[in-house]
């Protein structure tokens, strides 16, 4: 059973090549298939490119999903990026 958790981009400069690498090194630790989906588009969450392509503003709201053994874990991990900021003030 896939996981899909709703979040918001909190940070000011929005989802650009900082909290990109980080997300990818997050989820490339896991085995699960990860993706994120905002405004209609999807992009693979192993994929630094593509996620910067999906443009994501301060307060977009983009969804993470996760489908795999340990798809739980993964959407916590991914999750928490974004609701710290990703470490950004």
């Amino acid at each position: 059973m896939a996981i899909e958790r709703e979040i918001v981009v909190k940070n000011r400069e929005g989802l650009h090549f900082r909290p990109i690498m980080q997300f990818v090194d997050t989820a490339s630790r896991f085995t699960s298939r990860v993706a994120v989906r905002c405004n209609d588009r999807e992009a693979d969450g192993r994929s630094p490119m593509e996620l910067l392509m999906l443009v994501a503003t301060q307060a977009t709201r983009v969804v993470i999903l996760t489908d795999g053994p340990d798809e739980a874990a993964a959407a916590e991990a991914l999750a928490k990026l974004f609701e710290t900021g990703f470490g950004e003030a």
